[in-house]
């Protein structure tokens, strides 16, 4: 209820300032829902309809017709006038006993469809002449006229001719009031023919066709087929043939829909430069994809004053009553004392009391207007429900409102002037929503607030299965479909966080097909970012980061180059996570997690980790690193892994709140000299050099394991400054037991040249390093100095 009052009361501001207003023209009508629909309640489909060539006879020409095109022959008995276009050329055609006026570019194609053969042309038509032209309706005792209209008669199909049904058209409205011809709708509620005031009963349709249903049932209308039996019975009819196009449909339905003027309530698009206003607020906002911003400019540029009353019996109420005159009484004290109302008891009330009850509840105290004889049974448009949600809950619920005004989040892109308190940092639904919520939602808040609700609009493609077909409810009452598991089944079996991720992972601009086999190779990534962590938090078991941190200074190049990398990685997750582009975030981390931490660093200090010292400076260093690293990846995938970020962040030591989500995201960049970045790229060149001469041994059976080797490295002196100053580290890349570096010529081929042999010496037991020195420590003749020293310490 408080929404709904909320909503009305949003609803008594657009009142208040002139944009509501009560007409007659052509809105869409759903046959079987009984109702009105907005332009968002409409869905195209290909449908296959009757096309038609009817004869309208000239009046004062015996013999001569006006040949018009329609592919609705049902809205016929509507026709009142004949539009055409005053820049084309039309020509008077001769075919047997018959001659017929149409468009001379038209003509050969006309000729061919209604098997004119051996027609001539007996003169040619200018724009003067056809605007002084009277016909006869086919079948109904009237006559009409024939008026311009340049801005919708085309020259690509038909004859040159539109018939005109004001009651059934928004052009043929429009071009109605130019010429002030009766809004004629003779359809009913159900959809079948009936007659109106509109016109004397004598000029209306024949009383055969009373009563028939437009509604296909089967792929055939019956009032269609009555039209269609009453042209060819009066000799009207030149050709009938299928033709199939994009029509529109309802929503729920899926049913055809129709053009129907009838008593509404609609919303001025162009009140108060509303549109104007609507497109300057576009420009104004992030839409992501970019794309969004042309749909949703293209469909407010377009779009007809907005028709917000249904016929439903549910909804929330249009508060208006109706004097003795059955004239409206719509006024904003009115609808704000219904608001009051609706919050007490629920819309409901409107429709339970009555008439009187009602007015005694909401008249306005200085009410000096008529009194009421009969209230509105309408409803608001289901598109004014979602679209005052900035009212009702935006400015509602004070836990929405920015605490800050103007204070962009870290790292956020610049969106424009700073937010008014209740304006929504984003606004997420599907990509048919520019002509839905989206749109509704920004013209009714700048109508009623003076803004758009919003300052980023995102758009996601839908759930398809595997034929691509879009996954959802409507389509199972079309017989034959099964919807898919829901996300609950999916998360029984995997866990919610590996159905997240499967969601990050697809790029959701475009439709997402959803399979088993997709989400189990997601499942496989979800395993390596776990076991990433993991590994991470292992090694933390005896880290204090208060007693045995290492400042950035100290560390070991290895770490310093790892988190160089992981910066890096921070910073393009940052950006991918501004841009919403979270599949970026997804492809980005898990590369990461696999070669960089995975294949390298992680294999790498394996050494130094389990062998060191446990107090090593080395071993120190490389666990201050895991601790960042650790903490770091907690915070990138906490949008993404919420469960697992927050269950790996209980594990980190030393962490300074319960919950990685209560975290502010302040990203840190180790500081690297140019040099050193320069040394490290010529040691990872070396590495990647060197790694085929390695695996190439361990094929031939040369050497098990990469520890088995004694590595030769070969090249000019000039070329081994970076590896002699920095041979220790080197050999920690290559993961060998022994790394010689030798000084060559430099000849015609300065790259250098790698040699493999088994190492020197003996395994040590503990590092399993190839040294010299193994046996040489009577105390432990099996180890290594240096893990003797160790064990020692």
């Amino acid at each position: 209820p408080q929404y709904e009052a909320d909503e009305l009361r949003l609803f008594a501001d657009i009142v208040e300032k002139g944009f509501v207003y009560r007409g007659r023209k052509p809105v869409y009508w759903s046959i079987p829902a009984r109702t009105a629909l907005a332009e968002a309640e409409v869905e195209y489909h290909d449908h296959v309809s009757q096309s038609i060539y009817v004869k309208f006879p000239v009046i004062g020409r015996p013999g001569v017709s006006l040949l018009i095109w329609t592919t609705t022959p049902w809205t016929l008995p509507a026709n009142l006038a004949v539009a055409y276009n005053s820049t084309f050329n039309y020509s008077l055609v001769r075919v047997g006993e018959e001659s017929f006026i149409v468009s001379s570019l038209l003509l050969d194609t006309i000729a061919a469809k209604c098997g004119w053969e051996g027609f001539q042309i007996e003169r040619t038509l200018d724009a003067e002449l056809l605007s002084g032209i009277e016909y006869q309706h086919p079948f109904i005792h009237r006559t009409g006229r024939l008026h311009a209209g340049d801005t919708f008669v085309e020259n690509t199909t038909g004859t040159g001719f539109v018939h005109i049904a004001p009651g059934h058209g928004l052009e043929d409205y429009h071009l109605g009031l130019q010429h002030n011809l009766p809004v004629y709708s003779p359809v009913d509620d159900d959809g079948r023919f009936a007659m109106t005031t509109d016109l004397p009963e004598d000029r209306q349709m024949p009383r055969d066709l009373l009563g028939k249903l437009i509604l296909e049932v089967k792929g055939r209308s019956e009032a269609n087929e009555a039209v269609l039996d009453l042209l060819t019975s009066k000799q009207m009819l030149v050709h009938r043939e299928d033709y199939v196009h994009s029509y529109p449909h309802c929503w729920r339905s899926k049913t055809p829909v129709i053009f129907r003027a009838m008593d509404q309530w609609f919303l001025r698009i162009d009140h108060d430069r509303l549109r104007d206003r609507a497109l300057e607020a576009i420009d104004g906002v992030r839409w992501i994809p970019e794309w969004g911003r042309g749909r949703i400019e293209g469909a407010v540029k377009t779009r007809p004053d907005w028709c917000i009353s249904r016929q439903r019996t549910w909804g929330v109420p249009i508060p208006a009553f109706y004097d003795s005159n059955a004239r409206p009484i719509l006024d904003a004290r009115i609808v704000r004392r219904t608001a009051d109302l609706v919050e007490q008891h629920g819309s409901n009330v409107w429709f339970e009391r009555s008439v009187e009850e009602l007015w005694r509840d909401v008249k306005p105290d200085d009410w000096d207007g008529p009194e009421p004889a009969g209230k509105s049974v309408d409803t608001l448009d289901v598109w004014i429900d979602s679209g005052s949600s900035s009212r009702s809950v935006l400015m509602r619920r004070p836990e929405l409102r920015h605490a800050s005004p103007g204070a962009p989040a870290a790292g956020a892109p610049d969106a424009g002037p700073a937010p008014l308190p209740w304006q929504a940092d984003v606004y997420i639904e599907g990509s048919d929503q520019h002509r839905g919520w989206f749109q509704s939602s920004l013209l009714l808040s700048l109508a009623g607030n003076g803004a758009p609700p919003f300052r980023t609009v995102l758009t996601h493609g839908f759930m398809v299965d595997a034929d691509r077909e879009k996954i959802s409810k409507s389509r199972q009452t079309r017989g034959g479909y099964e919807k898919p598991q829901t996300a609950e089944a999916y998360v029984k079996r995997y866990g919610a966080d590996v159905v997240r991720l499967w969601v990050a992972s697809q790029d959701y601009r475009n439709d997402i097909v959803v399979s088993e086999e997709r989400i189990g190779k997601v499942g496989e990534t979800y395993r390596l970012l776990r076991n990433t962590l993991r590994y991470q938090l292992s090694n933390l078991f005896d880290f204090d980061p208060a007693r045995n941190h290492v400042p950035d200074e100290s560390l070991t190049g290895l770490d310093r180059w790892i988190l160089d990398e992981f910066a890096t990685l921070e910073s393009a997750v940052l950006d991918a996570y501004n841009a919403c582009e979270f599949h970026v975030v997804y492809q980005k981390l898990s590369q990461f997690a696999a070669v960089q931490l995975s294949s390298i660093h992680h294999d790498l200090v394996k050494d130094r980790l389990y062998t060191d010292a446990a107090g090593s400076p080395r071993r120190r260093s490389t666990q201050t690193t895991l601790y960042r690293l650790a903490g770091g990846l907690c915070q990138m995938l906490a949008p993404i892994l919420a469960f697992t970020a927050d269950e790996a962040w209980e594990f980190l030591p030393g962490r300074s709140v319960d919950s990685v989500h209560l975290l502010h995201w302040l990203p840190h960049r180790i500081s690297r000299p140019e040099e050193e970045r320069r040394v490290w790229d010529e040691l990872f060149r070396l590495r990647a050099a060197a790694l085929p001469s390695l695996e190439e041994a361990r094929q031939t059976k040369r050497i098990g394991k990469a520890l088995d080797a004694k590595l030769i490295l070969s090249a000019p002196e000039t070329a081994l400054a970076a590896a002699r100053e920095n041979r220790e580290a080197l050999r920690e890349l290559l993961n060998v037991s022994q790394l010689e570096i030798n000084s060559a010529p430099g000849g015609t081929n300065p790259e250098p040249r790698f040699e493999v042999r088994h190492a020197d010496g003996h395994k040590c037991a503990r590092c399993w390093h190839w040294e010299t020195d193994v046996g040489s420590h009577n105390a432990h003749p099996t180890l290594c100095g240096r893990c003797v020293q160790a064990i020692g310490i």
